[in-house]
């Protein structure tokens, strides 16, 4: 072998880091280019209302006369059915009666009936499958695309492809359960490899301190003087630092975080005053309840109350020029449960929740009609799977990741439909071969709010990632 001097070895290592600088710079224009919209747009924003624990379909949304015959019977799938406890008794019926809504004839129940008067604006997908049914995975699958943590949220590739409409608030923006986060909680709306700026922001409405860390402690030695003097100093330091580190977005989105922290003291506190709106409003959302305290068990007043909060709070965000909004309900781990993981008890948990769900939904699709702002915005109904046809004890419902149903609403999307049926028990899709994944609902979403699925791309570890990885179909029969 040849002996190669220092001199050579040390041009070697710079041709190296010079082939590095420019191959990262070449990654960052391709990713500038991938970012649109690519082509007209029919949407622009989205708000998402995620059922955390997994909402059953059969319950909800799709209509199974055959449950109601067979009900109590020894349930036969015809083949061997894995699940994730022990919920192979026999066929449960609803528990609720059921009748047709709408110039579609949609078929709703007693706890979705409110449901009834938007029903012919909403376009429901009754063949949606999964991956998984354990929780954490199958939620970051319908948040992410993907069932692992470290991707980035849906929101998060929206604000990285589209960037902000507005000035003062973020672009992505996520309203919890007051009970607690989801299944990966915060893994859900992270930025993943996005610059950090893409990340949701958590705001809790009617909490005493919605927005964390907004404002300074109410401490005497702080003054209005020393505190803009502190960001005068803070900001010389920070540009200090940025400019010694090139190419890192890290210290840049925290720099931008904080200008619009200070953007939001103005106004967020104006965007989630809800004495600003007028009588008739609060009590479409249900609202007008007139109690400061609720009954200790699950009730729908209370769940209406806060989930009603939300979509109120939710259209003023997005009125204002907030992209993407997510809105969740039940997330509680406690017991007697208050969410949608109904193992025990169906009827106890889902009514609540579902009569709060449809209220909340029928008002906020109504209020963003009368305002003009329907017409571009989608509402985005998820939740992680669906619940077995058969029964869990007597009342109860274990999971089923093989079928469930989601569904969508305004923003170009053709309503008064039901696109692609489940099985006469709503166990899997009518067609198996034709099922719908979440990637073809992103696909179709992003679609409508004028990106290419497949060119919204970030390197990242040498791959072109994107939110539907390698998958993914737009569902044009679900566009109007």
């Amino acid at each position: 072998m040849p002996l190669v001097d220092r001199r050579e070895l040390l041009s070697t290592f710079g041709g190296l880091a010079l082939t590095s600088l420019l191959g990262r710079d070449g990654d960052l224009v391709a990713a500038e280019a991938s970012r649109g919209p690519h082509h007209a747009p029919r949407a622009k924003r989205v708000v998402q209302l995620f059922m955390s624990g997994a909402a059953s379909h059969i319950d909800l949304w799709d209509y199974k006369p055959e449950l109601e015959k067979r009900h109590g019977q020894p349930s036969d799938f015809g083949e061997h059915v894995e699940l994730f406890q022990n919920g192979l008794g026999p066929w449960l019926r609803c528990p609720w009666s059921w009748q047709a809504y709408g110039e579609c004839g949609k078929q709703l129940n007693e706890i979705t009936a409110p449901m009834g008067d938007v029903v012919d604006d909403v376009a429901f997908v009754h063949n949606m499958v999964g991956k998984t049914g354990v929780h954490s995975q199958a939620t970051l699958l319908q948040a992410t695309g993907f069932q692992v943590p470290g991707f980035p949220g849906m929101g998060a590739w929206i604000s990285y492809g589209l960037g902000s409409l507005n000035d003062n608030l973020p672009t992505f923006v996520v309203l919890p359960d007051h009970r607690g986060f989801g299944p990966s909680g915060p893994k859900n709306w992270g930025a993943g490899f996005l610059p950090a700026m893409h990340q949701g922001t958590v705001i809790r409405p009617g909490s005493a301190n919605p927005i964390t860390d907004l404002f300074p402690d109410r401490a005497e030695f702080i003054s209005q003087a020393g505190d803009q003097a502190a960001q005068r100093l803070l900001k010389q330091i920070n540009q200090q630092h940025e400019s010694r580190r090139p190419g890192d977005s890290r210290l840049e989105a925290r720099i931008r975080a904080y200008e619009l922290a200070a953007q939001m003291q103005l106004s967020a506190p104006e965007a989630m005053d809800l004495s600003r709106e007028p009588a008739h409003i609060l009590k479409m959302y249900g609202l007008d309840h007139g109690k400061s305290e609720f009954d200790k068990e699950i009730n729908d007043v209370e769940e209406t109350d806060y989930f009603g909060r939300k979509c109120l709070v939710a259209r003023r965000l997005l009125e204002r020029g907030v992209r993407f909004v997510q809105i969740w309900s039940g997330c509680d781990n406690g017991f007697p449960r208050r969410n949608w993981d109904s193992h025990e008890n169906l009827q106890r948990d889902h009514g609540p929740l579902g009569l709060s769900v449809a209220r909340g939904a029928r008002a906020l699709i109504n209020d963003l009609r009368q305002r003009g702002m329907l017409q571009d915005t989608i509402v985005f109904w998820t939740t992680e799977f669906g619940r077995m046809p058969s029964s869990q004890g007597n009342e109860g419902r274990d999971h089923n990741p093989f079928c469930f149903t989601t569904w969508l609403a305004g923003g170009g999307i053709r309503g008064g439909i039901s696109y692609g049926p489940s099985d006469s028990f709503g166990y899997k899709p009518q067609e198996r071969d034709q099922a719908t994944q979440v990637y073809d609902i992103h696909a179709t979403i992003l679609h409508l709010l004028g990106i290419d699925h497949t060119r919204l791309n970030f390197r990242h570890n040498g791959i072109d990632r994107r939110l539907t990885d390698v998958h993914g179909k737009v569902i044009n029969d679900l566009i109007a």
